[in-house]
């Protein structure tokens, strides 16, 4: 075989002689080598995502950082809608570009946004669960997860959680369907889309689920510090002392290497 992409044609003496093995030896070496010629590995194909403050705090102080892997978990999650035009204007507060970004440089502010959504929220910390009491004493109710979600939102926005399962389980019990982070931010990923696509609210309005993405208060000062290294293609000027080339992977990494016995 002497080429990848046409036919192939094997040395006739190597049969000829009888020498089986060799050329089947010779044909499996061709074909891996061909396959890892086209192929692109995964890491090559997947791009980073920047880190968020609190993200860089807590490797500081030994805490651990926000899964990479979440990323993945929200671009894969993100309807086409949320990739287009109909997103509204108010993105650009955080990513001026948005619109002439491509699909990918998109995916990876929302996974930016969510990350940033997280820390403002619970600290990026998934097994987070704080108890709300109703003013007019209702029952308690308790707010979950990286996004701070509540059982409700299974029947609001089709959301994986079942409490007749986690209901037996401790608060903070990470085997709850409702704290598992794939659960969670699929779940948040369709909050927003409801809110700005679905209802065509802005992206930051007072009537909006999170208390984090209403302006001008407190708790929106919180998230807006976390939204201060996003994707570079975004183009937002920044005095982030974050090191640009930094990535929710290497500070994984340094987590991971803090961690590790000497």
């Amino acid at each position: 075989m002497t080429r990848c992409n046409g036919g192939w044609r094997p040395n006739a003496g190597l049969l000829s002689a009888g020498r089986a093995s060799q050329f089947l030896w010779w044909l499996i070496a061709s074909l891996t080598l061909c396959m890892g010629i086209g192929t692109p590995s995964h890491a090559q194909a997947v791009q980073s995502v920047p880190p968020t403050p609190i993200d860089v705090k807590k490797v500081e102080l030994g805490g651990t950082p926000w899964n990479s892997q979440w990323d993945q978990i929200i671009e894969n999650a993100l309807p086409p809608e949320m990739l287009s035009s109909q997103v509204p204007q108010g993105v650009r507060r955080f990513c001026p570009r948005f619109y002439v970004m491509g699909i990918k440089d998109k995916r990876r502010f929302w996974a930016y946004f969510f990350q940033a959504l997280a820390g403002a929220e619970a600290g990026l910390n998934p097994d987070a669960s704080v108890r709300h009491s109703d003013p007019e004493g209702a029952p308690a109710m308790r707010s979950e997860g990286l996004l701070q979600l509540a059982y409700a939102d299974r029947d609001r926005y089709g959301c994986d959680f079942n409490w007749q399962v986690d209901r037996a389980l401790k608060a903070n019990d990470p085997a709850k369907t409702i704290l598992q982070p794939k659960n969670n931010l699929e779940c948040g990923v369709k909050i927003l889309v409801n809110q700005t696509i679905v209802q065509h609210k802005p992206l930051l309005t007072r009537s909006g689920y999170w208390s984090t993405l209403q302006p001008d208060g407190p708790s929106y000062r919180v998230f807006a510090k976390q939204m201060t290294n996003p994707p570079a293609a975004c183009g937002l000027p920044t005095k982030s002392a974050i090191d640009k080339s930094a990535t929710t992977k290497s500070v994984q990494d340094n987590a991971n290497r803090r961690q590790t016995p000497k």
